[in-house]
């Protein structure tokens, strides 16, 4: 089966095509046009601009999707949109040309929750089945124990720019939110605080640079031994972290950053001062993510975790998440998307897509057919369950 799928739900406008054959998702093409630079001088995504670039480039990507995956429209078995959540403004752009598609072709169209997409952008490409997973490199490191084999429950750490959320799955399409941030998302505030310290958008990419230079800095210094004692000037918080839930807050811990950076604003043009700002920024919200997903995991017991979302690709979380599954989950699978689906893209949506097809009877294929005029964008769309 063949899946064209379409995501603008912020400021990627991307269309990709899939391919699944016994279970297995292939991408044949993965195209994404990014706004980055437009948005950049404002600091953040301006959703009328956005609508705009996406109305420029929806045609071209779909038809160089189209052009790598070597398919005509008459090879495409299904169509797939995000539906939500997202820019409103954004958002209309995409499901209108997944609707037009859907009626000009003739073919079933689906719309996909966008954190849907993220969570099985860790299946794509997977060298076994999509109903089942793929290992990730550390458990193939150890020894295979039963439990190992399985998936289900599984437990999703959700973080990007706008959500932050620990999810239960016991099984595919079934989804229970254990907790979520209750102010600024992970990513929210990745941008923020990248922000006040004059540092390029998005900010999480520069952040990460920025405390990866300063650990490089730190290891050829006589003085690493002594950093710890050294960093008591950096009072950063860990939001909720004695809490007794799932939740998460990262707003503390924005206004801590913002009133540190006040004292010090006579540093604010040294770089190497700036650099370990990053750092303690970055080790702040990782610790906060790991120490909740731990709790998580002891509670629940899952046989999986993944990480998704934009964030997710920011390397500083997978290794902490990797060591925290070694040194106390060691029969819980630990999957990480490819670094290229970490981020907004259409084969995630394509994946999650080609799913819930799978999933579902011959009456609901065949109401795909004559769904589409009804299928609207939800900005605030929740994950559904099955």
């Amino acid at each position: 089966m063949h899946v064209l799928s379409i995501e603008t739900s912020c400021d990627e406008t991307a269309a990709a095509v899939i391919n699944l054959t016994d279970a297995q998702a292939t991408v044949l093409a993965n195209v994404v046009s990014s706004q980055a630079s437009l948005h950049a001088k404002w600091g953040g995504v301006v959703p009328q601009l956005a609508a705009r670039e996406h109305i420029r480039n929806i045609v071209p990507v779909i038809e160089e999707a189209l052009t790598r995956a070597n398919l005509k429209p008459q090879d495409i078995d299904l169509i797939a949109v995000t539906q939500g959540p997202g820019l409103m403004p954004a958002l209309l752009i995409g499901v209108s040309a997944g609707k037009t598609l859907a009626f000009v072709w003739k073919k079933p169209l689906i719309g996909i929750n966008h954190l849907e997409g993220h969570i099985y952008a860790n299946f794509l490409n997977s060298p076994t089945p999509l109903l089942k997973a793929r290992q990730s490199v550390l458990l193939e490191q150890r020894p295979r124990t039963e439990n190992s084999k399985k998936i289900f429950p599984l437990v999703a750490l959700i973080v990007s720019g706008g959500h932050t959320q620990l999810v239960l799955m016991r099984k595919h399409f079934s989804y229970t939110l254990l907790g979520e941030t209750q102010d600024d998302a992970a990513g929210e505030a990745f941008d923020k605080i990248a922000r006040l310290l004059n540092l390029a958008y998005p900010g999480g990419p520069e952040i990460a640079k920025r405390a990866d230079a300063f650990c490089k800095n730190i290891l050829q210094n006589s003085e690493a031994k002594n950093y710890k004692l050294k960093t008591k000037n950096f009072p950063f918080p860990r939001p909720m972290l004695q809490s007794n839930d799932f939740n998460f807050s990262f707003s503390g811990l924005k206004t801590a950053v913002l009133y540190f950076l006040k004292k010090h604003q006579t540093r604010m043009q040294d770089e190497k001062f700036i650099d370990e700002v990053c750092y303690e920024f970055q080790e702040a919200i990782v610790d906060t993510l790991v120490s909740k997903t731990k709790r998580a995991l002891k509670f629940y017991k899952p046989h999986a975790l993944v990480i998704a979302g934009g964030v997710s690709a920011n390397v500083r979380l997978r290794e902490q998440m990797r060591a925290l599954i070694n040194r106390d989950f060691p029969d819980t699978q630990f999957l990480t998307p490819e670094f290229s689906y970490s981020l907004d893209n259409a084969a995630m949506i394509g994946a999650a897509a080609a799913m819930r097809f799978e999933y579902m009877n011959e009456k609901q294929r065949e109401k795909l057919l004559s769904s589409a005029p009804v299928l609207d964008p939800n900005a605030n769309l929740p994950l559904s369950s099955i």
